[in-house]
Parts: C-alpha cells; structure tokens; sequence
C-alpha cells in the first residue's frame, strides 16, 4: 500500500492517545496519510470544530512525520465531499478511508453511500468492544464495498471516553498545555 493515500477524518473531541497511535501506524503502511476534524452530523461536539482541528494540527506537527500531512481544507461533514476535495488537492487515486469498527455499521445509511464505495477502499481498525460482526461483512459483501481489516493495536481510549473520565495520561503530551491553558473539556476537573 506504499502507493496508496490513507484519509483519516476524525471528529477528535479531543485528539487522543488512540488517534496518534493509529496516525503513527498509518504513516508505516501509507505513502502519506492525510488527516483533518470534521463535524460529524450524528454527534454533538464538545468543542468547536476550530478548537479540536487546532488540537489535531498540533499532534501532527508534534509527530514530526513528513509521511503525515493535517489538511482541514479536505474537511466535509459529508464523507464524499472530504473524498472529493482530497483526490482534488492531492491528485491521488489510490484512497483508502480510514473509519472505527465501531462506525462501519453507519456508513450504510451516509449521504452518497452509492457514490462513496466507487471511490475509496475503507480501512477498518478495530475498536475493543466493536468486533465487525458476520452480518456487517455479509452487507459489505453485498453491496460490493471494497475493505480491509487493520491489524493496528490502538489503546482502549475514546474522545467520549477522555470527556467523561478527565485524565490527562489519555491526552498526547504536546495537547495537554494548551487544554489546561484554554480550559477545554472541564479540564478544572481533570487529574493528573
């Protein structure tokens, strides 16, 4: 998959240890791996979109990876149109979009799904307590979705998981300033 681009949109409400294990692992199996926040239309953000992409742009500077690239112009709360501005931008077509186990239920039921399949392969990582189910490969199947299973280990960490515990051992290091400093996420009631 060396020739290949991954696509990694992410709500990251905030970006976690998770998100930077799996952009760390993607930058060893991709030519490049394009990442940016979206609002995703099902949930209801935290912070403002602003806020989180500032967050996600400095985990990336801070990963000092030349092979991992923050574009928030590539951003659409419509997956087809993230696809669309990334092939535009970077005149790639060999797409994988990147998406959660515990979101690839939901991709039946996206705006443009019909024209989504056509232009990306999805690259599933595996979410504990998400396995994908025979049911969920079963409808991939039928609906001729081109996919592959991720073998990447990532943390047992959610951005819902971090809002609701407060701890900051789940925030990339390089995050935890600026979330202390700007008050983000209730941080008076994080711990240490």
């Amino acid at each position: 998959m060396k020739n290949s681009l991954a696509l990694f949109g992410t709500s990251a409400d905030p970006p976690t240890i998770g998100h930077k294990k799996i952009l760390e692992e993607l930058s060893k199996i991709y030519a490049f791996t394009i990442s940016y926040v979206s609002n995703n239309p099902n949930k209801k953000h935290k912070e403002d979109l602003s806020i989180r992409s500032n967050l996600l742009k400095t985990l990336i500077k801070d990963l000092d990876n030349p092979k991992i690239l923050f574009n928030q112009r590539v951003s659409s709360q419509w997956a087809i149109e993230s696809i669309k501005n990334c092939k535009k931008i970077y005149e790639f077509n060999n797409l994988d979009f990147v998406i959660g186990s515990d979101l690839i239920k939901d991709i039946f039921c996206w705006k443009n799904f019909d024209k989504i399949i056509k232009e990306v392969s999805f690259f599933i990582i595996l979410r504990e307590g998400y396995p994908v189910e025979s049911s969920t490969l079963q409808m991939l199947e039928t609906y001729k979705v081109k996919f592959k299973i991720s073998t990447i280990k990532i943390p047992n960490i959610s951005s819902s998981k971090f809002r609701s515990n407060f701890n900051y051992s789940n925030l990339p290091t390089s995050l935890i300033d600026f979330v202390k400093k700007n008050n983000l996420y209730e941080s008076t009631k994080l711990v240490e």
